[in-house]
């Protein structure tokens, strides 16, 4: 097999090109707070950046206050979703409990555009209180590039 010198050229600019990193959320429901701020402390890290294209709610939002907003966008199809913190339910009995410092821990994370949008709708609750595609998010996160 013959190597031409324009075949390693095009390899070596090929493995040279940095790979376009990005975390792409679409259906992401949340779970452990703790979990979540280190994935996205290692997203911030990198300098990769985030694409919302689908559902991100509970601990999933904790994004917008780890990776720098100016690395997250937001598809047609994005929703966020927020709610009280709750305690591990393998440690109340199956039932769900709400927790005040995990709830005070949540909101300490966020930017100011989306605490006073959650202070706006009633505060963190134990309903899932919802923002979906339009205005009030752009407000909060900038609509994807087409680039992106």
């Amino acid at each position: 097999m013959r190597i031409t010198l324009l075949s390693l050229l095009l390899l070596s600019v090929a493995a040279a090109t940095p790979a376009r990193a990005e975390l792409h959320i679409t259906r992401d429901h949340g779970g452990y707070v703790e979990e979540y701020k280190a994935k996205y402390k290692r997203v911030r890290e990198k300098g990769e950046r985030v694409i919302i294209d689908g559902i991100c709610n509970s601990a999933c939002t904790l994004v917008l206050g780890i990776v720098p907003m100016n690395k997250i966008c937001v598809t047609p199809r994005a929703s966020l979703g927020f709610h009280q913190a709750y305690y591990d339910k393998a440690f109340t009995f199956g039932i769900k409990v709400t927790s005040a410092e995990g709830t005070s821990d949540l909101m300490s994370y966020y930017p100011d555009k989306v605490k006073d949008w959650i202070r706006r709708n009633g505060g963190l609750t134990t309903d899932m209180k919802k923002i979906k595609n339009g205005v009030e998010l752009w407000k909060i996160i900038d609509p994807c590039p087409e680039e992106w």
